[in-house]
């Protein structure tokens, strides 16, 4: 197996989502024994908690671009973010390493496109969900994107930010996203994209009106896939 990074601690509900499921879907592959090889590198959210504003990201980005360094010093043949919304930084963090970047809106685009998805509703941080760095992505992948509700934006973000980062679930957060989720179907979308990590605390990816696309569960199968050289 090849050992790969994770850059995690944005926030910390995120990062332990990642280490279970890689695990889970590793030792589903192998044998019920079988640990994934992972090196994690904990950055500080409260250091970055204020890029929610836009503040800073050069800054930020190249604290992630040492990180992926410090990750492939250590031994890591790849690496990926455990944060879609760390994504805006991708190209940074990619450019500082010699090893593969497992990019999320990559993974999540394949799958779609695989399954024949279209008119698609994106769920996420603001920035997520109203700049291109991750929509642009999908579309690469032959996605079409409905529009964002600029309500929906600042509501989903707070509770992201306020709530779920915190590792708090609240009966009102899930129906809210219940209610957001009902109305993107009644404007014709055919899948939700859930791209935020921490989405699934309060929404049920199993059973909802729409086939909802995870991306913490597709971001973790890629990279289980690419411990276990499928790819």
């Amino acid at each position: 197996m090849r050992k790969l990074g994770l850059i995690g601690g944005l926030s910390w509900v995120s990062t332990a989502t990642y280490l279970e499921q890689i695990n889970r879907v590793v030792q589903r592959r192998t044998t019920r024994r079988t640990t994934a090889p992972l090196l994690i590198e904990s950055l500080d959210f409260a250091d970055a908690y204020d890029l929610r504003e836009g503040s800073n990201w050069d800054r930020y980005g190249t604290e992630l671009a040492n990180s992926a360094k410090r990750l492939e010093q250590a031994g890591a043949s790849g690496v990926i973010i455990c944060a879609n919304s760390m994504h805006k930084v991708y190209d940074q963090v990619a450019a500082a390493v010699d090893i593969p970047v497992i990019h999320s809106a990559d993974c999540i685009g394949a799958k779609m496109a695989k399954d024949g998805v279209t008119n698609v509703a994106l769920i996420g941080r603001r920035s997520v969900m109203i700049e291109n760095f991750y929509r642009q992505r999908l579309v690469s992948h032959g996605v079409d994107l409905m529009a964002p509700d600029i309500d929906n934006v600042e509501l989903v973000d707070r509770i992201i930010s306020d709530e779920l980062m915190v590792g708090k679930t609240s009966r009102n957060a899930e129906r809210e996203l219940r209610t957001i989720i009902a109305k993107k179907a009644q404007a014709g979308a055919r899948a939700i994209v859930l791209a935020c990590t921490e989405l699934e605390l309060v929404v049920d990816v199993d059973a909802n009106v729409l086939p909802i696309y995870d991306s913490a569960r597709i971001h973790c199968e890629a990279a289980a896939d690419w411990i276990l050289g499928e790819t």
